[in-house]
């Protein structure tokens, strides 16, 4: 997990974000890390820098290969688990970034996609 935060607040940095937005960014990375490990026995993350309109902006892939998620609805719900966290994991990072998707396949997987894009 330590990994993905340092190579996500490196990513931050290189995209010129603030420090709150890469505080941001950051959580949300870890929270959607975390889930990957827990719920779908491990993954991948991939970082992408992006550029829209002289914008700069960051994409994050986390996959896993786990269960997939039964109902994603209900998933998003603050306080809803199937483990011992808060509830907050999938629904934290959709708060914390400006893009965000979720594809899920029950039993062959998880992909959510998130972005921020730096306002500065």
């Amino acid at each position: 997990m330590l990994t993905v935060r340092h190579a996500v607040r490196a990513a931050t940095v290189e995209a010129g974000f603030g420090l709150v937005d890469q505080t941001r960014i950051v959580t949300a990375a870890s929270e959607l890390a975390r889930n990957a490990y827990v719920h779908g026995g491990g993954g991948s993350l991939e970082i992408e820098m992006l550029t829209r309109g002289g914008r700069r902006g960051l994409r994050l892939t986390v996959r896993d290969d786990g269960p997939g998620i039964r109902d994603l609805d209900e998933a998003l719900t603050d306080g809803f688990t199937t483990g011992s966290g808060l509830g907050h994991g999938l629904g934290g990072a959709r708060r914390l970034m400006h893009e965000f998707q979720v594809h899920s396949v029950p039993g062959e997987g998880t992909t959510v996609v998130v972005a921020r894009w730096n306002d500065r």
